[in-house]
């Protein structure tokens, strides 16, 4: 490892390597091919990141000049999300901050000026999601002719996302002779057959035992079965826990990711939703509150907090039980990362037993039948280091907006409804005038009210013939 690197990253604090570092820096360095397995959360950052680092010739180095083509990207690092892609960027900023290298992140939601000016200006390594570079690159405005590095961050969660087309067409437009280091948590078919058409010689490196826990061994994990209403009420209590610090909140929908934030920064906790309606801008303001500590809750989508890595996350709470074992993996694995220890929390629907179940069994893990679990349950205040007589609100509920009740009518003067006249005109009270010859409405309505009904019917002689003479002047002539 070059020495500026290395003191960059030990101004930083970072000094023991991981296993996965350690494995993979002596071979990654030599140009090797490579595919990388590891848990998530052990460091393949760096692990990549150094090699990239090491290899890309900065602007201030004397044989820059002498490049084919100084100014082009000679790394190309493709990752699945938008977070991925800017946490993969500040860890090659922050260790190649001696080196000088420019670092470009690109990826979709934000405006193209930006990320065009910085390409033509000149970048070393280019750090991006599938859809945004390949987008660049149709322009004209990436050229990746000249990359040296290609790596493939999280290629499984990439292939679930349905980029793998994006991956091999962004993969055919960089040299035959480049690196290629391919980074997953998981090995599917797919990424293997991607592996063997694009990698030469790939040597594999896993950084632990075939038979190893997918999850993470240092997560304390808890397995509720609960009732949806109650659970707002039992996030809010463990986010008052003894060991408590930054939560992410796992949902499934979007809609839930907003309601459940709003509910829990109600009741007083400093909250945010993070999911894909959201602008870009607000989501990377979210995520930087929550690692600045500004916010104690994040409660994300699965999408949206793909690759999310922020220090200090002491708890993972599934508000909704996981698709798959992969989700599960996935989302425990924001907690309990680079040696630390964590707490994951599940909490299961009676229509999800079934599911969890299935997710038990692949993963190997003792929680086959939920503890059926409730917000004044003993046992999940003692699981979870609560306070006994612990309450699921920090500042008083907002009362009501206080209606206004009807006002009683009885202190108004009562507005006379007596009718005084009639529909067809005539005094309803018999202290009018008559205007005019009443309908046949007017008579009906009287007979109903019980008015006139001595009167004689009204005589309904028409008053001309069909040939259209008078039918009073036909009598008389008559």
């Amino acid at each position: 490892m070059l020495p500026e690197i290395a003191d960059a990253l030990e101004r930083a604090g970072i000094t023991t390597p991981f296993p996965i570092q350690e494995m993979t820096l002596s071979v990654a360095l030599m140009g090797t091919d490579l595919i990388g397995q590891a848990r998530t959360g052990t460091g393949k950052t760096l692990a990549f990141g150094i090699p990239v680092l090491q290899r890309t010739v900065a602007p201030h180095d004397p044989d820059y000049l002498d490049l084919a083509a100084p100014g082009k990207p000679q790394a190309l690092v493709i990752a699945p999300t938008r977070e991925l892609a800017l946490q993969v960027s500040n860890d090659l900023k922050l260790a190649g901050a001696d080196r000088g290298t420019r670092t470009l992140t690109v990826y979709g939601g934000v405006g193209y000026e930006p990320q065009l000016d910085a390409l033509e200006s000149g970048v070393d390594i280019v750090v991006g999601t599938p859809g945004r570079l390949l987008d660049l690159a149709n322009r004209r405005a990436l050229d990746l002719s000249h990359v040296k590095c290609l790596v493939l961050d999280e290629a499984d969660e990439m292939l679930d996302l349905g980029f793998l087309p994006d991956m091999e067409r962004l993969i055919a437009k960089t040299p035959e002779t480049r690196q290629t280091m391919l980074f997953s948590a998981t090995m599917p078919s797919a990424i293997v057959a991607l592996a063997r058409t694009h990698m030469r010689h790939p040597m594999n490196i896993r950084a632990e035992s075939g038979d190893a826990q997918q999850t993470v061994p240092a997560t304390a994990q808890f397995i509720y079965q609960v009732h949806d209403l109650d659970k707002p009420e039992m996030i809010a209590r463990i986010l008052q826990a003894e060991n408590s610090g930054l939560t992410i909140v796992f949902t499934r929908t979007k809609r839930q990711a907003q309601r459940v934030a709003d509910d829990l920064a109600d009741r007083g906790f400093p909250s945010s939703p993070l999911h894909g309606d959201m602008q870009q801008v607000a989501r990377e303001k979210a995520l930087a509150k929550f690692r600045d500590g500004k916010l104690k809750v994040l409660v994300a989508t699965d999408v949206a907090a793909r690759g999310i890595d922020v220090e200090g996350v002491t708890h993972v709470i599934n508000y909704s039980c996981p698709e798959d074992e992969k989700t599960y993996v996935h989302r425990i694995g924001r907690t309990g990362r680079a040696g630390a220890t964590g707490i994951a929390i599940t909490f299961v629907d009676w229509a999800d037993v079934t599911r969890w179940k299935t997710i038990n069994k692949v993963l190997d893990l003792p929680f086959e039948e939920p503890v059926e679990t409730y917000s004044t349950s003993e046992h999940f205040f003692h699981d979870q280091g609560i306070v006994p007589g612990t309450k699921g609100r920090l500042v008083p509920e907002k009362p009501a907006e206080e209606r206004k009740p009807r006002e009683e009518r009885a202190d108004r003067p009562r507005r006379d409804r007596n009718r005084t006249r009639t529909r067809g005109g005539k005094p309803a009270q018999g202290d009018g005038t008559s205007s005019g010859t009443a309908s046949t409405a007017s008579d009906t309505a009287e007979t109903a009210t019980g008015e006139g009904t001595s009167k004689p019917r009204r005589n309904r002689n028409r008053r001309r013939s069909r040939g259209g003479s008078s039918a009073a002047a036909a009598s008389s002539s008559e």
